[in-house]
């Protein structure tokens, strides 16, 4: 049976997520920080199994903004680091 981790990320403002317990091989969490045209804010989040994986949302996420009429958006990536549970 496969070892379970928590995995936990920390973004650049200092938000702290973790993932877990999870068998996956996950290296990165990703988040979009969208600013509506109402104002409002909205996060979306994941995570990927590599970097490359990550990165590739990005192409995702300007058509996302252009199609739902963000006014702007901030894509982060941060590495994920084993925790104990």
């Amino acid at each position: 049976m496969a070892k379970k981790r928590y995995l936990t990320a920390t973004m650049p403002d200092g938000y702290v997520k973790t993932i877990g317990p999870t068998a996956t091989p996950f290296t990165h969490y990703w988040r979009i920080v969208a600013e509506l045209e109402n104002g409002r804010t909205e996060v979306f989040w994941g995570h990927a199994k590599s970097l490359r994986e990550a990165t590739g949302k990005r192409a995702a996420t300007r058509e996302a903004a252009a199609q739902r009429g963000w006014r702007s958006y901030r894509f982060e990536i941060a590495e994920l680091t084993e925790t104990t549970g």
